[in-house]
């Protein structure tokens, strides 16, 4: 099992920096990957981006390329993600989600953090 929090939503202003933590614990040896997903009020959640572990490949949805930048410890104990140039469109709570090797789902999923850019 593996146990998510994630931390450092709040309220922003429009073009403003914000990131996110995800601190991971339990039986963490067995992540192959690290993702952040996002939900906008009545919007379906949508992937915002991952890393794989062992190579640091990072992927990002085409809506915050450039913006954002998912990162994390290389014990896989913690993952951030840095937003900046935030806009309205970003406000939504943001999930933390793992996946373990040889899996090809999200297993695992912290409770969201809530962040609201303003104008």
């Amino acid at each position: 099992q593996v146990q998510l929090v994630e931390s450092g939503g709040g309220l922003v202003q429009a073009g403003d920096s914000l990131r996110l933590s995800c601190a991971a614990s339990g039986r963490t040896d067995s992540t192959y990957a690290m993702a952040w997903f996002r939900q906008a009020p009545e919007k379906d959640r949508e992937f915002v981006a991952r890393v794989e572990w062992s190579t640091g490949t990072t992927y990002y949805a085409d809506s915050v390329k450039g913006r954002f930048t998912i990162s994390g410890d290389s014990d896989k104990k913690s993952g951030y993600l840095h937003m900046e140039a935030l806009k309205l469109e970003d406000t939504a709570v943001y999930y933390c989600a793992t996946m373990e090797y040889g899996e090809g789902k999200w297993k695992y999923w912290g409770q969201g953090t809530r962040v609201t850019v303003s104008s």
